[in-house]
């Protein structure tokens, strides 16, 4: 994998990258739909390609492992070939369901056993095992195995969480020099930084992540419910430190705001659930703010659901329409909120970029961000 700054805001941290990986390129900043069981919710492989245009999407470890194993991918020729998606992908290596299975798992220094929140049947996860996994799943880039502090969360026990993220680390990146990617191109292994919201645990994973030399890197234990503004504050404190020429994955942040502002920080990469799961409940994102659906003022909108026609949902479907199908209660209305939502936010990363590259970032961002938090 290889990343390149094609330029720099002067007035910020925001930069506008290429990534290079065997299954194509990815522009950055870049946003990427959370697609956890090899599928992104209620959105065809398509309509991701043609009207979304993703240029990556992600699938998680730990839900693959169970359904459907990684004797059916491998057999299949990893998640690409399954999928039938063959642009980069991105796995979570299971380490944020762990942190949500809490009631469901035991953590000790060898790895983590827990319950199948399916069937109730026991698994072990060590670091070792999550590579393997990974390496069965076939992802352009995947990620070590951590555990997620929850917020809020006492100094010692992010204290002692990063250490063992760390050390687990060190165990990810010997098995995973030890092994071969199966399918014939290259992966890449991004390690996460960890520390809660604490200073000086953040400053010191940073400087431990840092120090592998990885293709890339992550920021991780954010997003948990923690204020926005002490994301932000850990968010550029671990943009300083690590390596300014390698891409920086802020994950599971999170709304349009969250996006532009870490933007600003130094982040290149972004994930969240935020944008199908909101679409599937009737509450869509648009150039001019948030929209609630099902509210009656949308009864006879005949207008596009976002005016700057963001995506083909948007040209072909009304307000109005789309707000019968929610409350009538078809498929379809979360098929369109979901396509819309992810379109909004992939043609809000590239606005980012193209604001980025023409020097106008910093303007354009305290323009916009009142329009993103603004309820219609």
């Amino acid at each position: 994998m290889e990343f390149s700054i094609d330029g720099l805001d002067a007035h910020s941290k925001a930069r506008a990258g290429t990534i290079q990986t065997a299954h194509g390129e990815i522009q950055t900043p870049v946003f990427m739909p959370v697609g956890t069981a090899g599928t992104v919710k209620a959105v065809h492989q398509r309509d991701l390609l043609d009207d979304i245009r993703a240029r990556i999407i992600l699938g998680n470890t730990y839900h693959l492992f169970l359904r459907p194993g990684t004797d059916v991918l491998e057999e299949a020729g990893g998640l690409h070939c399954f999928n039938g998606w063959h642009k980069p992908i991105l796995t979570d290596s299971g380490g944020y369901q762990v942190y949500s299975l809490s009631a469901r798992r035991k953590l000790k220094e060898e790895g983590v056993t827990f319950q199948s929140h399916i069937d109730g049947s026991r698994h072990t996860f060590t670091p070792e095992r999550v590579m393997d996994i990974q390496r069965s799943i076939g992802a352009d880039i995947i990620m070590a195995f951590d555990e997620c502090t929850p917020y809020p969360c006492d100094y010692d026990y992010a204290r002692l969480s990063a250490d063992i993220t760390h050390r687990w680390l060190g165990r990810c990146f010997e098995r995973f020099g030890q092994t071969a990617p199966l399918y014939g191109y290259p992966q890449a292994l991004f390690p996460i930084v960890q520390g809660s919201t604490y200073t000086d645990l953040r400053m010191k994973s940073a400087e431990t992540i840092a120090g592998f030399g990885a293709d890339g890197n992550a920021i991780g234990g954010l997003s948990v419910g923690e204020p926005h503004e002490m994301m932000y504050e850990m968010t550029s404190l671990v943009c300083g430190i690590l390596p300014a020429d390698k891409p920086r994955y802020l994950m599971g942040v999170g709304t349009p705001a969250n996006i532009i502002e870490s933007i600003a920080l130094g982040v290149d990469m972004f994930d969240c659930v935020m944008p199908t799961r909101n679409g599937r409940n009737g509450m869509l994102f648009t150039s001019n703010g948030i929209i609630n659906i099902r509210n009656e003022k949308w009864k006879k909108d005949f207008s596009q659901i976002d005016e700057n026609g963001l995506s083909y949902v948007d040209s072909q479907y009304s307000k109005a329409y789309l707000r019968h199908l929610f409350v009538a209660g078809e498929m379809l209305g979360s098929m369109i909120a979901s396509e819309h939502n992810l379109a909004f936010y992939l043609w809000l990363v590239d606005e980012a970029r193209r604001k980025i590259l023409d020097g106008s970032f910093s303007n354009w961002k305290n323009t916009i961000i009142p329009k993103l938090t603004q309820r219609l």
